[in-house]
């Protein structure tokens, strides 16, 4: 089996030294318009202070590679394995999750030492490790990646929490203003492969590669668009029981749903890390819910994609898009074109698969195997990345798994459907 720690990301050109340097340094750099007081808050459970991102990237390298392969580190601060474990239960007890917001010490500052304590050592270990070693810190770079994006949809939670609606930062204004047609293209049909195969990193769910039977689909060419969903809202969508799981329309009421997360009221503009901004139509509608997305493809005639569906659909689809290292932040029209659109970047995509473990899998050994195995129950799988994902760090084969109910991230919806 493929395991999360058997695979490198090099391709030759880049050192692990370079690549750790880069990773680490723009974490902060997300940081850098946020002032004290922003590091602090917590919005919901599901949200962690930006400080607390920060620390836990940090005990994720100091827990895992220096303190059992490092002879002489001393650990920075012997309360920090308790505050900033997030769910490792074979490391330890944790802080509780809904209570990190209650964290005022230890302080920004302190934090960004342990940071840049943990980089001295770890600039160490770097030149000294051996395979096994190379393979654990390239899951903490993964890793850190993965908080880089939970660290921009916590903020945004936080901010729009805010009365004052403040901006992130600066964005750049939408570039195109362009809905490409819809229409579907044909899926691969019969027994096919997925799963991760072959060189680079990979997490441990993303395998074993194995065998799955596809029925004839096809799968839309481009995201749903705000534009779309406006009028699934406007022919009375969230109030059409016959359009709604059962447990997506007692979601729907319990929780007050009349429109995506961050779209006010007017349904004319929404919170962006930019501040409010106008709606852009032809841009991908993001931060629905699954149950909203299935309501909408319902409505819409036509389904969710599964996702061997989806994987098997995008294998010969370029990895460019846009991607938190571009800089927008938001998701973007893209400009008319032939073939597959936006497939990578802007929303993940919700499918209509569970996470679940594929035919063969097992977690990694130790407490590392806690990191995805355990997660693999009452959630549904997203894929293709977004623009708060690093174009480092995603491919095909990645699954990424919410809750059906959660909508903080940038989530979004491509349609499919059945073929006869």
């Amino acid at each position: 089996m493929a395991s999360m720690l058997e695979h490198s990301p090099h391709d030759g050109t880049v050192s692990l030294a370079t690549r750790f340097r880069a990773v680490r340094d723009f974490t902060v750099e997300l940081t850098r318009t946020l002032e004290t007081e922003d590091f602090v808050v917590q919005s919901m459970p599901e949200v962690s202070p930006a400080k607390w991102h920060l620390a836990h990237t940090s005990w994720f390298f100091e827990n895992f590679l220096l303190q059992p392969h490092l002879a002489d580190y001393r650990e920075f601060n012997p309360h920090f394995g308790y505050l900033f474990n997030s769910y490792y239960y074979q490391v330890g007890q944790m802080h509780a999750r809904t209570e990190r917001g209650l964290l005022s010490r230890p302080t920004v500052r302190e934090v960004m030492d342990y940071r840049q304590h943990v980089e001295e050592h770890m600039q160490r270990l770097i030149e000294s490790a051996d395979p096994a070693v190379t393979a654990l810190i390239t899951l903490g770079l993964n890793h850190e990646q993965q908080h880089q994006e939970l660290l921009l949809t916590d903020i945004k939670h936080v901010f729009s929490c805010n009365p004052l609606k403040p901006a992130f930062r600066e964005l750049p204004a939408s570039p195109l203003d362009v809905t490409p047609e819809l229409h579907f293209i044909d899926g691969v049909r019969g027994i096919q492969s997925i799963g991760h195969h072959g060189p680079g990193f990979a997490y441990d769910n993303e395998g074993p590669r194995h065998e799955t039977l596809l029925q004839a689909h096809a799968i839309a060419n481009r995201p749903v668009t705000n534009g779309e969903f406006r009028a699934f809202i406007d022919d009375g969508g969230y109030d059409r029981a016959e359009l709604w799981l059962s447990d997506g329309w007692a979601a729907r009421h319990q929780r007050g749903w009349q429109r995506p997360l961050y779209w006010e009221e007017n349904l004319d503009t929404e919170f962006t890390l930019g501040g409010v901004r106008d709606i852009n139509p032809h841009a991908p509608v993001a931060h629905v819910s699954f149950y909203e997305a299935d309501a909408f493809a319902r409505w819409a005639g036509g389904r969710l994609p599964t996702e061997a569906e989806w994987e098997t659909w995008s294998e010969d689809c370029d990895i460019d898009g846009n991607f938190v290292d571009g800089g927008l932040l938001h998701p973007a029209p893209r400009e008319d074109g032939d073939g597959k659109l936006q497939v990578y970047g802007d929303v993940w995509e919700w499918t209509q698969s569970a996470y679940a473990p594929y035919p063969r899998y097992r977690p990694s050994a130790g407490a590392i195997g806690e990191y995805n195995g355990k997660f693999m129950s009452n959630q549904l799988v997203l894929r293709g990345g977004s623009c708060a994902t690093h174009s480092t760090h995603i491919r095909p084969t990645y699954r990424n798994f919410f809750y059906p109910g959660d909508r903080w991230q940038f989530s979004g919806i491509r349609l499919a459907k059945d073929l006869e």
